[in-house]
């Protein structure tokens, strides 16, 4: 399919998940005026979501620190000074006990990250524990624990994990100039055992970090392109940690990023675009853009893993401004 036609297609919605794109395609509408980008990708957004439902996850850092990996943007490598300190493995009691209050305070979604390079076996049952708790107090289950080799990921599809996370973070060309204890195509072989167990992937990137804008449509370009789109597309923007090699990497710019979420919806328009970390740093107004752009999901809470996040409390007011609504939990 040539660009002409490729962007077309996408424009008038009839792209899915079998539509290969390229640089060039995706390009020519990350380039479109502002007004003519967001106005496609509310289209494509509406025929495929109610536009205001947003869907509300909680994020729990169930092992913190000491993480062998030295992704630059992270504060819990091992590589890095950034003053924090590694825990243990929490308990499987307390971490059932924070998802119920999660779900009692309106979120849908329960997700679970540990810094590990991936899990070990001697902490694979206490793992699956948590998944068969949170999956029991009727939430959808989600975890992040590094990479998954096929019998793992079997073996928490097993226990009722919904969906795995695990970011290609940026562009193949970039990437090698943020992590180097990892390949690009360590992260696709993990995202290929989640999908042939039967998981739902997660997966999405982080902006801000020193990247051309072709990365960034290369990133998009290379999850629009998986057997099958991520169910839930993670774009954060870097929020710069001091200690870390990208402490004080310079911000993206607001409008870069809402075309970067626009981008998103038009080429993943079935997938949940989950506006993630950096929500601190955007004012309402940019949030409010992304929430036309197609962003649909967040993270409720103070914190993320390690980071601030706005409380419950903020998040409530802008919704009651846009007059947005959580989303309710899908059927199972």
């Amino acid at each position: 399919m040539n660009v002409d036609l490729q962007v077309n297609a996408a424009l008038g919605s009839t792209c899915g998940a079998s539509t290969q794109w390229n640089r060039e395609a995706a390009q020519a509408v990350y380039d479109l005026p502002f007004n003519d980008l967001l106005f496609r990708a509310q289209t494509i957004h509406r025929e495929n979501f109610d536009p205001n439902r947003v869907q509300l996850s909680r994020l729990l850092s169930i092992k913190t620190g000491g993480c062998p990996e030295d992704c630059g943007y992270c504060s819990q490598s091992s590589h890095h000074q950034s003053g924090l300190k590694a825990s243990k493995l929490m308990e499987v009691q307390r971490v059932i006990d924070e998802a119920r209050k999660a779900r009692d305070a309106g979120a849908t979604r329960y997700c679970m990250g540990a810094a590990w390079r991936s899990p070990k076996e001697r902490d694979m049952e206490a793992v699956v524990a948590m998944v068969e708790g949170v999956k029991a107090l009727g939430m959808e289950t989600c975890m992040t624990l590094g990479m998954l080799d096929l019998d793992q990921a079997q073996r928490l599809k097993q226990a009722g994990l919904d969906y795995y996370n695990h970011n290609i973070d940026t562009s193949e060309r970039y990437y090698s100039e943020i992590i180097s204890t990892r390949t690009f195509a360590d992260r696709l072989d993990t995202l290929a055992n989640v999908r042939d167990s039967g998981i739902k992937v997660c997966c999405g990137g982080i902006v801000g970090m020193g990247e051309e804008k072709a990365d960034r449509i290369d990133m998009l370009v290379t999850l629009a392109n998986l057997p099958e789109p991520p169910d839930s597309v993670p774009i954060n923007m870097l929020i710069p940690i001091e200690g870390t090699p990208l402490g004080e990497a310079d911000p993206i710019e607001p409008i870069e990023f809402v075309r970067t979420i626009a981008l998103a919806r038009i080429m993943m328009p079935k997938s949940h675009v989950r506006l993630s970390a950096g929500r601190t740093a955007m004012s309402d107004e940019m949030q409010a853009l992304c929430f036309f752009a197609g962003a649909n999901s967040i993270f409720v809470g103070d914190t993320l893993l390690t980071a601030d996040n706005p409380g419950e409390d903020k998040d409530s007011a802008l919704f009651r401004r846009l007059g947005i609504k959580p989303m309710e939990r899908e059927a199972q």
